[in-house]
């Protein structure tokens, strides 16, 4: 069983984990990513505070790219993120199609 750490439990925290599984992103780039899918503009501080949340628990790095930080999953937050979509798919019916069964 998937034992969820509250650096997951929120929805928000998973989903930049998702977009930077996808690849490492500026974190601009991620939040406008963020909103767009949300169709809602989000918080500065609440977004950033779930991005050093995510870095804290060592699920995030921050690398340095020009003169920008970008922000990349580390292996434990990709190890999490996969045990996560895991224990999803064991809970929900999809078939390969992608359709409901």
């Amino acid at each position: 069983m998937l034992c969820m750490t509250r650096f997951l439990q929120s929805g928000r925290r998973r989903d930049i984990c998702v977009l930077l599984a996808e690849e490492p992103r500026q974190a601009q780039a991620l939040k406008s990513r963020l909103e767009n899918a949300y169709d809602v503009r989000i918080d500065p501080k609440s977004f950033y505070g779930a991005l050093d949340a995510l870095k804290d628990a060592g699920f995030v790095e921050t690398r340095t790219e020009g003169i920008h930080d970008v922000y990349a999953l580390t292996d434990a937050g990709e190890r999490r993120l996969h045990d996560h979509v895991r224990w999803v798919l064991d809970h929900v019916d999809i078939d390969p199609d992608g359709e409901e069964s």
